[in-house]
């Protein structure tokens, strides 16, 4: 199945690097704004799959994305001095009209995956200007997030993190939500299975563990500026759920009906992922601090939403 990936930058081409080393896919199609740098990414990333696939990476415009399954659109403009994060918006707003009217001319039976940030908004973005059913525009969400969550409770628990079962939830930002009050090592409830280990996990451990993954983007933004290794297997992750018909239960992000009063507005949730795209919404179990903190979240989200021209 083709592959297209809109935006070749370092989270564009982190996903294509992590789909042909994962053999995701047959066909991958780099497309950016400069095409001299969607050449180079393709022919670096194609010469790394001959240690692990055969997955052919090559570099094109739009017309090549005709019949693709899936479409990673990872293009946007970055913010000036002084710019809102609303003017942001407005103007990312602005390239995907450009984008996604290129897509649809070509692949209308794609599914879009968004990982331009804000993820969230831009996802609501995506959905109002494609058109398509919110099931088919998913954004990467807390995908990664969810992520760091488990590895740092796997860490703590000293065990795998994919013995660990937990989610973020909200905004892929600030305002999102660890939720601990499901969260499980193998079918264990964490706070038994680490009080059975002898190491409990206190409030003070589980709020430094919270803010460690909210935060995690800042500190590795700090040392190499910016974040794209991590991001770039969770889309991969979501479209090997796409392409294979997984219906894997991800923390992805699309346009929902209403999430905690809000309406009409795009957010994480555990989701059931598949081959038509996110076919089912998962509300897990939450404690009344976690329902305060998603509802804060989809506020947050709505306030910018509301005065977005699309």
């Amino acid at each position: 199945m083709k592959i297209g990936v809109v935006g070749a930058g370092m989270v564009g081409s982190s996903a294509a690097y992590a789909l042909a080393l994962l053999g995701i896919g047959q066909d991958i199609v780099l497309i950016d704004a400069n095409p001299d740098l969607a050449r180079a990414q393709a022919e670096d990333i194609e010469h790394a799959t001959p240690f692990a696939s055969s997955v052919d990476v090559r570099h094109g415009g739009y017309a090549d994305l005709a019949d693709a399954a899936v479409v990673i659109i990872a293009a946007g403009v970055s913010q000036k001095p002084g710019e809102t994060r609303l003017a942001l918006l407005e103007r990312n707003a602005d390239v995907f009209r450009a984008v996604i009217s290129e897509i649809m001319a070509v692949a209308p039976g794609a599914i879009l995956l968004v990982a331009s940030n804000p993820v969230d908004l831009m996802t609501y973005v995506a959905q109002r200007i494609s058109g398509l059913p919110p099931g088919r525009v998913i954004g990467s969400g807390t995908i990664l997030d969810t992520a760091r969550f488990r590895s740092l409770l796997g860490r703590y628990l000293d065990i795998t993190p994919q013995s660990v079962h937990a989610y973020v939830v909200g905004e892929h930002g600030d305002s999102e939500v660890a939720v601990w009050s499901s969260a499980t090592a193998g079918s264990v409830p964490v706070a038994d299975f680490a009080a059975q280990l002898g190491k409990p996990l206190s409030a003070e451990m589980r709020v430094e563990m919270a803010l460690a993954v909210r935060d995690a983007a800042y500190t590795i933004i700090a040392g190499k500026g910016a974040t794209y290794y991590g991001i770039g297997g969770g889309l991969a992750r979501i479209v090997r759920a796409i392409l294979d018909d997984e219906r894997a239960v991800l923390s992805v992000s699309i346009v929902a009906e209403e999430i905690a009063g809000e309406k009409d507005i795009a957010l994480s949730l555990p989701r059931i992922v598949g081959g038509a795209g996110v076919l089912a919404d998962l509300m897990p179990p939450l404690n009344a601090d976690e329902a305060a903190g998603l509802a804060k979240s989809a506020e947050v989200i709505a306030c910018y939403a509301r005065d977005l021209s699309v």
